[in-house]
């Protein structure tokens, strides 16, 4: 197949006139443009997905990070209370009467 053989005419708008411009275009040029173009989209999708990954992973971490949490309080145990009511008393801080 020769290169005539694969040219295809489009019409594209003129801007001078309003009027239709034969553009001659060859079948490997307009691939060649399709090709740019998913280029360019698949590019402008990894760069979107590296964002939420990193978005994902600050939330991962962001989550496990103990700075800046409040102690979490230890519940008595009987014999531990038993013991701080004990030493209160013996100081004279609680009174029961």
């Amino acid at each position: 197949m020769s290169e005539e053989e694969t040219t295809k005419e489009e019409p594209t708008s003129d801007n001078n006139g309003g009027g239709v411009q034969q553009d001659t275009i060859t079948e490997l040029d307009r691939a060649d443009q399709i090709a740019e173009r998913l280029k360019r989209e698949n590019d402008r999708k990894e760069a979107l997905l590296n964002r939420e990954e990193s978005l994902e992973a600050r939330r991962r971490v962001g989550g496990v990070a103990e700075a800046g949490q409040a102690p979490v309080k230890k519940e008595e145990t009987p014999a531990e209370y038993r013991k701080r009511v004990e030493q209160e008393m013996r100081k004279g801080r609680t009174n029961f009467n």
